[in-house]
């Protein structure tokens, strides 16, 4: 817990209360899923506080979407990955079989409610300078009008200005228990030899994420303009 802490750059006053945040509802009773609730409202109105402040020239229209995806799966995840998150976390043994520890939408929900137990532990300053120094990392060097767009609306826009064949998305699992399950969808580029998969809580997003995936790879390796 300590390292955690020491990453996040916060001491709990009430360590019973991250303890909380890293407990996933398979595990037990007392769990992750009210944190989660309180964390996705201080996380809302921080990275919006934050966006409005950082980026003066941006319309209301533009910091909607720029929010959005921040604060949704992928946005989170990227913030889990960075904390390593996952091996905080306290499982079911259902869970850890089907490799939980590594789930989007547990990751995510684990940012939300570690946000929620610092708010409850120190209040919203507290709170708001672990979510900005998490997010600003991440803003850094980032240009906003690309995050507006969905990592779909990315990938489609890269592949039909080089010409190449738009992607194929395909549902290659499910996941979970009914009331709590993960989508992994392949997303293919025949043309390239290229899949890569993603999961979310829906099609959707699980969609968004193999999409955000294969952009990654294709970045790596660009194509030429001429192709």
């Amino acid at each position: 817990m300590h390292e955690l802490e020491v990453k996040i750059k916060y001491e709990f006053q009430n360590p019973r209360l991250l303890k909380e945040a890293l407990t996933h509802r398979s595990f037990g009773s007392l769990n992750n899923e009210r944190l989660e609730f309180l964390g996705d409202a201080v996380l809302n109105l921080v990275i919006g506080r934050f966006l409005f402040d950082r980026y003066l020239g941006l319309p209301e229209g533009e910091l909607t979407r720029v929010r959005s995806v921040l604060v949704n799966q992928e946005g989170l995840t990227h913030v889990s990955k960075d904390l390593d998150l996952g091996k905080y976390l306290k499982l079911g043994a259902g869970e850890l079989k089907t490799g939980g520890s590594e789930r989007p939408s547990i990751l995510s929900d684990a940012v939300e409610a570690l946000f929620g137990a610092v708010y409850l532990d120190s209040g919203f300053e507290a709170v708001e300078r672990v979510i900005t120094e998490l997010y600003s990392a991440y803003l850094d060097n980032t240009d906003p009008s690309l995050l507006s767009k969905d990592p779909k609306t990315k990938l489609q826009e890269y592949l039909q200005a080089r010409h190449v064949p738009l992607p194929e998305y395909k549902v290659f699992d499910i996941l979970g228990e009914a009331h709590d399950q993960e989508f992994i969808v392949e997303c293919q580029i025949p043309s390239m030899g290229l899949t890569a998969q993603g999961g979310g809580r829906n099609r959707r997003s699980a969609e968004q994420e193999a999409a955000r995936l294969a952009y990654d790879l294709i970045k790596q390796e660009p194509i030429g303009d001429s192709r």
